[in-house]
């Protein structure tokens, strides 16, 4: 019998009506011939809710009880799924994450699978059950404890079941119709795109785009799993949605697919750090060993020559996540007064944002970035920072210019026109 996975995020399952509206969506494939794995998030605002009574219970609480609170919010909606479908005439069963079992490493609240065993499910296939409901965001530690994935686990324990079962397809269903060429609200000419390689929406989803988990995108690319993102909210057909999958299956690419972008940013310049070899690892070992997420690094030139004058300086600039200036502020601080590093200045500027473009036709085309900076250069907006790859240029703008600067990229690589 072919399987498919179906995800339905919280604003799919906000209560009991919705609830039902996707049932009927499952109810649809069981009689089209396949079994289904559901797997489900807790109801639209329920986990927001349940880490406030955490914190207000006890602001240095238990990790390992966090998760086991937390949990509870996909637990029912799971509950209440199966029973949704059971009165439907579905035979369908929940399953929480230790009863699969989802087995996990024990790093509460962000755990990462290890293993997803077949034979209970599948033994329950053989019975007769149509539709195993699974709550997502979930799994089990070694030691038997609950743990939870972090925010967006659902996608990813979606993509998960989908490899580990072999499905046909992982159907995402959320509250928008698919993959856009950038964010409609920004630009109404955005594009709703048929099919995206899972190169290019693992890095939209890690540049901002915020419609998949960005680990779930890696799951899918490293097991080759097809994922289709739908609406929740509309009647769909084979057709609808947009498909992420391997490149070979998307006849020819644009140069460019998307613009995404990121305002939650901060830049931050070391000023006159010593130009020395092992600098590099002196200032981002510190950041790296609190947490912080480094993104775009740019090294100024030095002001002498290392070879000629030992005592060259340069300026280190980098940017982070604007809620960890912080973090990273006080872990370069306890590394210049541990003598670990040594600069004049540590400058933030937290009004700044990212920009990207990305496509794989990139690869096989020149002059991308020249069309960009000129789109910008023409829209008077001044670029801070520039990092790039095979398949992405990004920029860090002032975040004022952030949406003319989407519309300007939109436009310049003509996006709204399909092929």
């Amino acid at each position: 019998m072919p399987l498919l996975v179906m995800k339905f995020g919280g604003t799919s399952v906000a209560d009991l009506d919705r609830i039902q509206n996707a049932a009927k969506k499952v109810q649809r494939e069981v009689a089209r011939g396949y079994d289904v794995i559901v797997i489900v998030s807790a109801m639209s605002g329920k986990t927001n809710e349940l880490v406030g009574w955490v914190e207000g219970t006890s602001p240095m609480f238990d990790a390992r009880e966090y998760d086991a609170v937390v949990a509870s919010g996909e637990n029912v909606t799971a509950g209440l799924m199966a029973l949704t479908l059971q009165e439907m005439d579905v035979p369908a069963r929940s399953w929480q994450g230790w009863q699969v079992p989802i087995r996990t490493t024990a790093q509460h609240s962000a755990a990462r699978f290890v293993e997803i065993p077949r034979q209970n499910i599948d033994a329950k296939f053989a019975e007769g059950m149509k539709v195993a409901v699974v709550a997502g965001f979930q799994g089990v530690s070694n030691e038997g404890r609950i743990t939870t994935l972090g925010r967006g686990g659902s996608d990813t324990t979606a993509v998960a079941f989908a490899a580990a079962f072999g499905a046909e397809r992982c159907d995402i269903y959320t509250d928008v119709d698919g993959i856009y060429t950038t964010d409609p609200r920004i630009s109404g000419n955005a594009r709703k795109l048929d099919k995206i390689a899972f190169e290019e929406m693992l890095e939209l989803a890690s540049l901002g785009a915020k419609v998949l988990q960005t680990r779930s995108v890696e799951l899918a690319m490293r097991y080759k799993v097809r994922l289709r993102v739908l609406s929740s909210f509309e009647d769909t057909d084979d057709n609808s949605g947009t498909l992420v999958c391997d490149e070979d299956e998307i006849m020819e690419s644009k140069v460019v697919s998307g613009v995404a972008y990121s305002r939650d940013e901060a830049k931050i310049t070391l000023v006159t750090v010593e130009d020395r070899p092992g600098i590099s690892a002196a200032i981002f070992a510190p950041l790296a060993d609190a947490g912080v997420n480094v993104d775009m690094i740019v090294q100024n030139i030095s002001e002498k020559d290392y070879e000629d004058h030992p005592g060259a300086v340069t300026d280190m600039t980098f940017s982070i996540p604007v809620n960890q200036v912080e973090r990273a502020r006080k872990a370069m601080e306890d590394a210049r007064a541990s003598g670990q590093i040594a600069y004049d200045e540590l400058v933030v500027d937290k009004d700044v944002a990212k920009v990207s473009v990305v496509g794989i036709g990139m690869r096989s085309h020149a002059g991308v970035a020249a069309r960009m900076f000129k789109a910008l250069a023409a829209e008077n907006i001044n670029i801070k920072v520039i990092a790039t790859s095979e398949i992405k240029i990004s920029v860090l703008i002032d975040r004022k210019y952030m949406e003319l600067a989407v519309q300007a990229l939109h436009d310049a690589f003509e996006l709204e026109k399909a092929g």
